[in-house]
């Protein structure tokens, strides 16, 4: 049983099961896919993809955080299934994973899911607290790293355009999640790798801070445009320096949001 907990879940491997089955419908169902006329079968095909590894990535995120937590000195989070990847054992799962995949559906913005919670006090030294804040959206950019160098790896011409496309636009929202969790504001992952070294006073701000905090920044993104568009253009721009194509990250976006066309 103790064995069971540190397997990815049914869960996780179902949503992995769909992001592959959504790749192979791109790659095999592209008879020609070009910028303004995607058939339906590389359309439906991109929309598991991404939605999938969206949701693949959310679970590696907070697995991250669990995995070096768990090296570091929490051992609570073994026992509380974080090692599993299944979702069902964060937080809440909505706030996990369905909110996440609904937003990104309907605006485009790759917002965090749910938390894991670390024994704070079982963790060895401020350094270990501040990597288990900083696992999570390293994971995201290890993440599109990966994607990037699965494109490069393809030939991301006919027949592979749409996958080529699919792939880089989901590197490109691992990108944004990591640019976004990295900023050092209470409740985001950078203000987690920061808080061990800061006074008591910048702590209880923190503290304060943390509900809201990120709500008004996720308001501004979603509300705001010029915010918005602020934050798109970093996260193409770190595409690119990272290796990563932007004109084929902004056609899988086109084949994704489908109803927009």
């Amino acid at each position: 049983m103790q064995r069971s907990m540190v397997r990815p879940s049914p869960v996780f491997l179902g949503i992995l099961a769909v992001t592959i089955g959504g790749g192979l419908l791109v790659g095999f169902g592209d008879d020609g896919l070009t910028l303004f006329d995607p058939n339906a079968t590389v359309t439906a095909g991109t929309v598991l993809l991404i939605l999938g590894g969206w949701g693949v990535s959310l679970c590696l995120h907070e697995f991250g955080h669990a995995f070096v937590a768990f090296r570091g000195g929490d051992r609570e989070v073994y026992f509380k299934g974080y090692l599993t990847l299944d979702p069902r054992r964060y937080t809440d799962p909505v706030l996990s994973l369905v909110l996440p995949l609904i937003l990104l559906a309907i605006g485009g913005i790759p917002l965090p899911g749910g938390a894991v919670w670390i024994n704070h006090y079982a963790l060895k030294s401020k350094r270990v607290e501040s990597m288990v804040s900083l696992a999570g959206p390293l994971s995201n950019l290890a993440l599109g790293g990966l994607l990037i160098l699965t494109v490069q790896l393809i030939d991301p011409s006919f027949p592979y355009y749409g996958l080529a496309g699919a792939l880089s636009f989901l590197a490109l929202l691992q990108v944004f999640a990591f640019v976004l969790n990295i900023l050092p504001i209470p409740g985001l992952d950078g203000w987690g790798a920061i808080e061990p070294y800061l006074s008591p006073e910048a702590q209880r701000f923190g503290a304060k801070a943390r509900p809201w905090a990120p709500l008004i920044l996720f308001a501004a993104l979603i509300g705001i445009r010029p915010i918005g568009d602020a934050f798109s253009r970093l996260a193409f721009n770190v595409l690119s320096l990272i290796g990563g194509d932007d004109g084929l990250a902004a056609l899988g976006r086109y084949v994704f949001f489908f109803w927009q066309r």
